[in-house]
């Protein structure tokens, strides 16, 4: 059985593969930090919705998730992400996010570091 917080961070991630928006900001502070590892840092709740819109693709997506670990005000899930364009042309991503949440209970992320590969 899963512990709130491992619900918690499984549905902010299920809510990036589904796009829906509404809910990754219901998620972070207002002063969010999302730095992608060899890619940008988006700092702050509007930089992070303009970022989501720049998102919507037309892509459809799958989530597998291998392990989701966490511990007091941290958590960790990585997995792979299945992508597939319009024209059924599909690409891999394996996934490494790290999450800081601003308070143990009840928490909204205030930091997240993602690595991804395509595989």
């Amino acid at each position: 059985m899963e512990t709130k917080n491992q619900q918690f961070f499984r549905a902010f991630n299920e809510a990036f593969v589904k796009g829906n928006s509404e809910k990754i900001l219901e998620s972070v502070t207002d002063d969010i930090i999302w730095r992608m590892v060899g890619n940008d840092t988006i700092k702050g709740i509007e930089n992070l919705e303009q970022a989501l819109q720049g998102m919507d693709n037309g892509n459809q997506f799958e989530l597998e998730i291998e392990h989701l670990i966490t511990h007091g005000r941290e958590g960790v899930v990585n997995g792979i992400i299945h992508s597939t364009d319009r024209s059924g042309e599909q690409r891999h991503y394996s996934f490494c996010d790290i999450y800081k949440l601003n308070k143990h209970k009840d928490g909204k992320i205030k930091e997240i570091i993602s690595y991804v590969l395509e595989i």
